[in-house]
């Protein structure tokens, strides 16, 4: 009998199949039982008539949840069943019973409870949809920027160099070598790489030792970066755009059926379609000044104003040149007013906060040793990114897209502990 997995089973319609996996779900009504099967690629229902084979009804009847089985049956249409197929069982094999009754079995278990057995929780039907959901954004980044001609480059975790701020990193001894830090941003590195590959971009995990509790942050989350020679500020922009859009187009084509699952309205994510709507920083200053918020130009604009902003679009709204003063050392001057910077942060719709931070880099030798001399960075642990400036130097810009972020966005999670396997948040390193 062939092995056949559920997400492969519509091609198996009126075959004999095997399903390896594992019992999610146990119900018998009256004369038949129903199995609720998953094995990682879905979840199959099997049923069997107790007439058709009485021991074999019996000892799935006594099946508890999370015992690991190995099922057989024939596949049948029913369009009252998910998927519109069931498996008529005809033999179970049981592989393992666990040892312990499966501790999550109440619908209203609460979060921390959740969160303290993730690696159980993950098992779950929301938690598998969601997953299989992030899974799918990854590819269709990663498609996005092979079919463009950008090259991967993987950039250190371990770092000598600061890319956002100094208050923000891990700190590590480093052998005889001395301080270094867990990786903000692997931007840098990904500068020097344009340089010598024109397109690149890199995708893994980043730090940052911020002590904040808020539904958008964690300590640990994965980036997709990429940098681009000779793109200036518009160029940037345009391309964001592209990939969010394609990013979201392709999830709608790909993994429709897990949106559904979660009850995603997916009516918003078809309005995600290029040109973004864009405000400058200052047009973003007197929208919420209008909407009541005690905010000056100059100042940061945090996350309960970023929900303010996007409130006003159905599609993400890219908010650009924000003061020099607020933004990182290596944003290029915009050449008509000093005083901003050629940045932009993308902000997704329905409250969900900035998903991409971007900027032109500043190409000028002298103009980059004044502002990492201005932030208090140490000259020494920049020498090699200086050198990118002495030779062959050429406007260049780049920007980060926070993957979790992201992905609660499209799947429209409550908070992104859920948006990735094992949330590391500010009180939580376990499991």
């Amino acid at each position: 009998m062939e092995w056949v997995y559920i997400e492969d089973l519509s091609a198996h319609i009126g075959k004999d199949v095997e399903i390896r996996g594992w019992v999610w779900r146990r119900r018998s009504s009256g004369k038949i039982a129903f199995l609720n099967v998953r094995d990682g690629t879905g979840f199959v229902q099997c049923v069997l008539e107790e007439k058709d084979d009485p021991d074999l009804f019996q000892r799935v009847s006594k099946l508890d949840i999370e015992t690991s089985i190995i099922v057989r049956g024939r596949v049948v249409s029913d369009p009252r069943s998910p998927g519109g197929f069931e498996i008529r069982l005809n033999g179970v094999e049981v592989i393992h019973e666990p040892i312990d009754l499966f501790p999550i079995r109440k619908k209203d278990h609460g979060v921390d409870f959740l969160m303290n057995h993730r690696h159980l929780w993950i098992r779950s039907k929301r938690q598998f949809h969601i997953l299989r959901i992030r899974h799918r954004i990854i590819r269709a980044i990663r498609n996005f920027y092979d079919e463009r001609g950008f090259v991967l480059v993987d950039t250190p975790i371990f770092t000598g160099a600061i890319g956002e701020s100094a208050g923000n990193t891990f700190e590590l001894d480093y052998f005889d070598y001395g301080k270094v830090y867990l990786a903000q941003t692997g931007q840098l590195y990904l500068e020097a790489a344009c340089m010598a590959l024109g397109r690149v971009y890199n995708f893994g995990p980043t730090f940052r030792a911020e002590k904040s509790k808020t539904r958008r942050h964690l300590i640990e989350f994965w980036m997709n970066e990429a940098e681009m020679a000779y793109y200036e500020h518009e160029d940037n922009m345009r391309l964001q755009e592209e990939l969010v859009a394609y990013v979201v187009r392709d999830v709608l084509e790909n993994a429709l059926e897990h949106l559904e699952a979660i009850g995603r309205d997916v009516r918003k994510l078809e309005k995600v379609t290029t040109p973004f709507p864009r405000i400058t920083y200052d047009d973003a200053i007197k929208l919420l000044k209008k909407k009541g918020f005690n905010v000056e130009w100059g100042d940061d604009i945090g996350g309960d104003e970023e929900t303010a902003i996007s409130e006003e679009f159905d599609k993400p709204v890219i908010v650009e040149k924000y003061p020099r003063k607020i933004k990182a050392f290596y944003m290029q001057p915009d050449p008509q007013r000093p005083e901003v910077v050629l940045c932009d942060d993308m902000l997704a719709p329905e409250g969900y906060g900035e998903i991409i931070g971007a900027s032109q880099r500043i190409h000028d030798y002298d103009l980059l040793k004044e502002r990492i001399e201005e932030f208090g960075l140490p000259l020494e642990a920049y020498d090699w990114y200086l050198d990118l400036r002495k030779y062959g130097s050429v406007p260049h810009s780049g920007f980060g897209l926070g993957l979790e972020r992201t992905v609660a966005w499209i799947c429209g999670l409550e908070h992104v502990r859920e948006a990735i396997p094992f949330a590391r948040t500010l009180y939580r390193v376990y499991p």
